[in-house]
């Protein structure tokens, strides 16, 4: 075992030429004498991990980690690593699709794929198919991960192959980082299968009458109106409390989202999803009268959009307000009916995100600040899913009352 040192010149992408130093540890191992390599930025890493190493062969407890580990294994330590840190129900969808990947699957319709993952009891005559949850992780190939994909691709959909290959390849850099190891190279070409029906989304001046009309319903606007001047996604909006806008420096702090059931967590669906949300001048003079009007949660302000309870014979107040609006009763209460009465088509209150997203690139803001006020890890899911325009920069929330100046 020894440290060797290794430079090289690395050719960046604007041209300049930089020198990477990095430092080997050489090791053969005891049992196969196969050699292996590890390699650090630091040359103190590099003696800390030799010293490791050779106090396990010493006492004879040294095992090769990654060679010990199933796929199945790094999935679950991956799902393990995200916890806390994202909300439960997106760490649950995590572990539906790694039903994808580790197997098995079952041969059959969805229904029946669903009873199975509920019960455990496989129907009569159908067919189990093993997957990828026992292979080694260091003898994965690429070549088994494209024959993998192409049966989920077969027996499930092509979405549901390409969302799980993007959890394998998260799970299997994470193993590689914790095992210094090199992961199996992502097939390529697999193509995205049928292509997409475009999203609907209002046009700027259907937003700018659909603003107009909401500045004149005191009671129901701004619930309309609040994801095409944010941008915010349905469980960001009915999550949002008083205490998460700061008029004085007029931005909403996006920092928690609602579940299915109306309660509450203090995560948001990534990490990048916490995030400040610039307010422009008609949203912030619609939340301004709002606050005043809005229904209280035991005489104090709580929720931005709550239930508004039921209306009682006056002057009795109405019942059971300030509680949470679970996303069902938003849609057919208030999204359905107010676009209806705008004389607009129907669009998903998401639709309003990817106008929100829209409009700030084609009035010049600069992907990356917009991939930031969306919330969106990486600026390249803004450009390959919510528009492509890209020019100079100015101010987001501006930009804003420009696009929908007819309002």
């Amino acid at each position: 075992m020894k440290i060797t040192r290794r430079v090289r010149l690395r050719k960046l992408a604007n041209g300049d030429a930089v020198k990477q130093v990095r430092y080997v540890v050489n090791f053969r191992e005891p049992r196969t004498g196969k050699r292996k390599q590890f390699f650090f930025e630091r040359q103190k890493d590099a003696q800390q991990k030799l010293q490791e190493l050779a106090g396990q062969v010493h006492t004879g407890s040294y095992i090769d980690i990654s060679k010990s580990t199933t796929v199945s294994q790094a999935i679950g330590a991956w799902i393990a690593d995200r916890e806390g840190q994202i909300k439960p129900s997106t760490i649950e969808g995590y572990r539906r699709a790694a039903v994808h990947i580790c197997g098995p699957l079952l041969i059959g319709t969805s229904q029946q794929r669903a009873d199975y993952t509920r019960t455990g009891i496989k129907p009569c005559g159908a067919k189990l198919l093993d997957l990828l949850g026992a292979i080694p992780v260091h003898q994965l190939t690429t070549a088994d991960i494209r024959a993998w994909h192409k049966t989920i691709s077969s027996h499930v959909s092509n979405y549901a192959a390409n969302r799980a290959k993007m959890f394998l390849n998260a799970a299997l850099a994470l193993h590689a980082e914790d095992t210094n190891t090199r992961p199996p190279a992502m097939p390529t070409n697999l193509g995205r299968g049928k292509p997409k029906a475009k999203k609907h989304i209002l046009k700027p001046e259907q937003i700018a009458h659909l603003l107009k009309m909401a500045k004149n319903d005191r009671e129901r606007g701004v619930y309309i109106a609040f994801p095409f001047l944010a941008g915010t996604r349905p469980s960001e909006q009915l999550g949002l409390l008083w205490e998460d806008i700061d008029f004085d420096r007029n931005i909403i702090v996006i920092r928690r989202m609602q579940e299915r059931d109306g309660r509450l967590t203090n995560l948001t669906k990534t990490i990048a999803g916490t995030r400040e949300v610039p307010m422009c001048s008609t949203l912030r003079t619609m939340l301004l009268e709002w606050r005043v009007a809005c229904p209280r949660l035991n005489g104090s302000l709580h929720r931005v959009f709550p239930g508004l309870g039921v209306i009682q014979a006056w002057p009795l107040p109405r019942k059971d307000a300030g509680g949470p609006l679970v996303y069902h009763n938003f849609l057919h209460r208030f999204w359905t009916p107010g676009l209806k009465r705008c004389g607009l088509p129907h669009v998903t209150p998401h639709s309003a995100r990817h106008s929100f997203v829209s409009t700030l690139q084609a009035q010049g803001i600069e992907v990356g600040l917009v991939a930031k006020i969306a919330g969106h890890a990486n600026a390249n899911v803004t450009l390959g899913h919510y528009t492509q325009a890209v020019r100079g920069s100015e101010n987001a929330a501006r930009a804003l009352e420009v696009a929908f100046a007819q309002s």
